[in-house]
């Protein structure tokens, strides 16, 4: 779980966290521990803050996903940041392992996405459905090894399992992605999808903030993709 070398940026109005495979981003009907009560645990021990902490939650990635998660520590960047991603207008940026080539180098990506919550699984169509969101996103392939390759994703809408549901209509499923056609587990049974960089405007400051987030350590694969983009 967390840990506070996980932070990756920090002011009076905003935390980024790297967020760990297999952790949940908020609390479920289970009752899992998850990064936001851990976040907001560590603030209260750190900061010896009597009363409640107040931590909102701008975006969520899935359990299996590693990566950059953008919190909100006063209300007023809440706020903000939540019609920012209204609007689109915070870039996120996510690299993801894949075994197949895809068909070409890079390209655009539309779809129409429908959610299955009995299976909390979603599906890509070419067309219009009942029910369905459009999808968008580009991808570039900037590195390759033997038996996999890496793409950048430029996520341009936020719909359910999207980059996963995408990503296995193009025929390239996502390393580790058992429920979205991929041949084999990852150790851990975590997903080789990570959320690489935020960037966005500071709701309060107005400055530009990009944050890069480094992939999950002790995973050779995905050192040497890291060292490869170098």
């Amino acid at each position: 779980m967390f840990t506070p070398q996980d932070v990756l940026y920090e002011d009076n109005h905003l935390l980024v966290v790297n967020k760990h495979c297999g952790d949940l981003v908020q609390p479920d009907k289970d009752g899992d521990s998850a990064l936001e009560n851990e976040v907001k645990a560590w603030i209260k021990r750190r900061d010896n803050k009597p009363g409640a902490v107040f931590l909102g939650v701008v975006h969520r990635i899935d359990r299996p996903v590693s990566g950059a998660i953008l919190l909100a520590k006063t209300s007023k960047a809440l706020t903000r940041l939540n019609e920012m991603v209204k609007n689109r207008q915070i870039v996120k940026t996510y690299w993801a392992l894949i075994e197949n080539m895809p068909p070409q180098d890079e390209g655009d990506l539309v779809h129409h996405i429908v959610r299955d919550g009995r299976t909390n699984r979603a599906k890509a169509y070419d067309k219009p459905q009942k029910d369905s969101k459009e999808a968008r996103l580009h991808y570039k392939m900037i590195a390759s090894s033997k038996n996999y390759r890496l793409l950048e994703i430029d996520l341009q809408t936020g719909r359910h399992h999207q980059i996963r549901c995408q990503l296995s209509k193009m025929g390239t499923p996502i390393k580790g992605d058992l429920k979205y056609g991929a041949t084999h587990s990852n150790k851990g049974g975590g997903i080789s999808l990570h959320s690489r960089s935020l960037e966005f405007t500071h709701p309060v400051t107005k400055e530009p903030v990009k944050i890069t987030a480094p992939t999950p350590k002790d995973d050779n694969l995905w050192a040497f993709f890291e060292e490869a983009t170098r």
